[in-house]
């Protein structure tokens, strides 16, 4: 499905700051949907003047829908439509004539030309159901007469607000609650909703004819006095969002001043009792904080362990039992590490990349002095969820003390010659990594089904069994080893401020 973007850039003559401002006004034209009960479509010029492309569509959330089929992407000749012909063309609003019949349903189209700094860049038409058309109630006359309110503004392009911030998922919308303020900033209408949501806040009295902004200050709970975004959103003055907090409950403000005929005529309020999801994500974030105190116990106790058992360690005269040991507070470590890691993230996933070159640094810290060889990265791990991240830093500790004591420090070859080299390649699906070295290489007769020794046992567990991957161990084409583990992969979803995996394929 192509994108507005795609559409645009491919078919229109519109250039990057027209297609920005069309975005800016479709991330929030579902305002415009719900309050005229009708669809939209987004109507464009082709390039070469034929006629007419459509970029984007919605449909409203209050009233039934005239197009049950995606109109995006489609054609229209010039003179198919004429009201978009003449709405671009003469720069204004055209609604005249009778309702359409489409499918046995009648239909009213009208349509907004789109203009910014005084040129008319696309044409909304605007197709409203009438199959259920009765007497509208006050609420309903107060919705159209909003969506002719902001009509207007799109005509002359004041709408969407200029340097606004597009509107947030979370933000209000018109069935959760709608205020009309007057030019006073007092309130004119106030739907059911919204009246329910000021109600509970603590609000005793009515509030059409109340000015919005005093009222809604003096509902704030004790300590949290009202502030000048709280006044300016609640008095309708400039376009902005804030929060309110009072009697317990958390009600969400959403200011849309209205201009018509360079006059300002008030604004309207979009209203929404966020008190339950408040109250969740306080929950969450308890929780997680929680789980994160919880990760930097493990790390303190795993590392209390490793000391212990380092301790013990220097306490015995045998070699191999001092050299178990060492190899246990090894793989402790990097188990640590990991829960370290997890203890400053907001949730379950990581940066591995962090975590390698933790285990590469240990790795280092331990072996180079018998082989003088550091080992290094190629390629990006990414983000990683817990249970990938916590056996995967296991393995890579394993193989890389694996590759320094057994393949490097027994090499004739001089130690400055000496490669050690993690390569990682990471696709959607798949997380491949290969450890190589050019030491003495396998022995021979290798099998990696009757290997005994407890490091590649541990290994071959964890990536067959806890990951299900697959393990290989082959001779280096240029001498040595190479191991490789191919796992497979769901590729968590980046959290917000943290890098996304790449591919490294």
């Amino acid at each position: 499905m192509p994108t507005l973007t795609d559409l645009a850039r491919g078919l229109t003559p519109l250039t990057e700051v027209d297609i920005e401002w069309l975005h800016a006004l479709v991330s929030d034209w579902q305002l415009l949907a719900d309050l005229s009960f009708a669809d939209l479509v987004l109507w464009a010029p082709m390039r070469d003047g034929s006629g007419w492309v459509a970029l984007a569509q919605m449909r409203p959330t209050t009233g039934p829908t005239t197009f049950h089929d995606d109109m995006v992407g489609s054609r229209a000749a010039t003179g198919e439509r004429p009201f978009v012909d003449a709405a671009y063309g003469e720069r204004r609003i055209c609604r005249e004539g009778d309702p359409e019949w489409t499918r046995g349903v009648p239909v009213r189209r009208e349509s907004i030309p789109v203009t910014r700094k005084g040129r008319v860049i696309a044409v909304i038409e605007r197709s409203t159901n009438l199959s259920s058309a009765r007497t509208p109630s006050r609420l309903e006359l107060t919705y159209l007469k909003g969506a002719d309110d902001l009509a207007q503004m799109i005509a002359v392009g004041m709408f969407p607000h200029s340097g606004e911030e597009p509107a947030l998922v979370r933000s209000p919308r018109v069935g959760d609650g709608l205020l009309r303020l007057g030019r006073s900033g007092k309130v004119s209408y106030a739907s059911p909703n919204a009246l329910s949501a000021y109600r509970r806040l603590g609000l005793s009295a009515d509030l059409v004819g109340a000015e919005l902004g005093p009222v809604t200050a003096r509902l704030c709970a004790p300590g949290r006095p009202a502030d000048d975004s709280l006044m300016v959103t609640a008095s309708g003055r400039a376009p902005r969002e804030t929060e309110v907090e009072g009697n317990g409950s958390v009600v969400q403000l959403r200011s849309i001043p209205l201009v018509v005929g360079g006059l300002r005529t008030g604004a309207l309020i979009l209203v929404r009792d966020v008190t339950e999801l408040r109250r969740r994500e306080r929950e969450l974030m308890t929780k997680d904080a929680t789980i994160r105190e919880i990760h930097h116990r493990v790390k303190n106790n795993l590392q209390t362990v490793a000391a212990l058992l380092r301790l013990q360690a220097r306490r015995l005269a045998a070699p191999e039992a001092r050299a178990a040991l060492e190899e246990a507070v090894r793989r402790v470590g990097s188990i640590a590490i990991v829960h370290e890691t997890l203890s400053h993230t907001p949730d379950e996933i990581v940066d591995f990349d962090d975590i390698a070159e933790r285990v590469v640094a240990m790795a280092g810290e331990v072996s180079a002095p018998e082989v003088r060889v550091l080992p290094a990265i190629s390629g990006q791990f990414g983000l990683l969820p817990a249970a990938v991240a916590t056996p995967l830093a296991l393995v890579l500790t394993e193989l890389l003390q694996n590759a320094l004591q057994h393949g490097l420090a027994q090499w004739p070859g001089p130690a400055t010659a000496g490669i050690l080299q993690v390569i990682v390649s990471r696709t959607a699906d798949r997380l491949t990594i290969t450890v190589e070295d050019n030491g003495v290489g396998l022995p021979e007769g290798f099998s990696l089904d009757t290997a005994t020794r407890l490091g590649l046992q541990i290994v071959r567990t964890l990536v067959e069994s806890e990951l299900g991957g697959r393990l290989e161990i082959s001779p280096r084409a240029k001498g040595g080893t190479a191991v490789l583990v191919d796992l497979p992969l769901e590729v968590p979803a980046a959290p917000v401020g943290r890098r996304a995996p790449e591919d490294t394929d």
